[in-house]
Parts: structure tokens; sequence; C-alpha cells
């Protein structure tokens, strides 16, 4: 963001602020320097952590897919991680129950 666009923002709030005082502040006035602070400070905020240039958007977009993907691996993997815990708790109770029933005297 220039200064220079900066200066006009602060400019126009400064005005509405100076319109309000003079004025008695009416409903519309009020909205008004309301609307105009908060673009003012998400303009601020927003060039604060570097999304001010035309690329934020596409920034914007490869963070939310990669956030996306980030969350669809992580999902995977607790599936994978408890399918194999359910395997292990299978093949246990299993071998458990050939020990149980003599199995391995069977074997010989």
């Amino acid at each position: 963001m220039s200064g220079r666009q900066d200066m006009g923002d602060t400019g126009l709030l400064a005005q509405l602020m100076g319109q309000a005082a003079n004025d008695g502040a009416d409903l519309q006035t009020l909205r008004a320097i309301a609307e105009e602070a908060g673009e003012l400070g998400a303009t601020r905020a927003m060039a604060r952590i570097g999304l001010s240039d035309a690329a934020a958007a596409g920034d914007v977009q490869e963070l939310r897919e990669l956030l996306k993907a980030w969350r669809d691996t992580k999902r995977s993997a607790l599936r994978a991680a408890v399918a194999w815990v359910m395997r292990m708790a299978f093949a246990l109770l299993l071998v458990g129950i050939a020990v149980k029933t003599g199995w391995p005297e069977w074997a010989r």
C-alpha cells in the first residue's frame, strides 16, 4: 500500500470524524465512520502480514489448499494407524484362541 493511499484513507476518516463533531454525529455519519475505520484497519493489517499485493489472493488460495492437504493426510494417517492397531488386536486374539484351544499340540 502506498503512503499516498494511506493518507487518503486516513484523510477520509478524519473528514468523517470532523463532520460528526460538527453535525452532532447522526447515525449515518457514525456508520460511515465505523465502515471507513474498519476498512482502514483491515487494509493496514493485510499490509503488515504481507497480503496487500496482487498475488495475495493466490497466496491465500495456495495456503488453503496446503491446509486441506495437511488435514487429508492427517485423516489418512489416523485411519491407517487405527486399521493397523485393529489388525494387530485381531491377530493377538487369534493367537490367544489358538493357544487356548491347544492348536500347537494339533500342529505336531
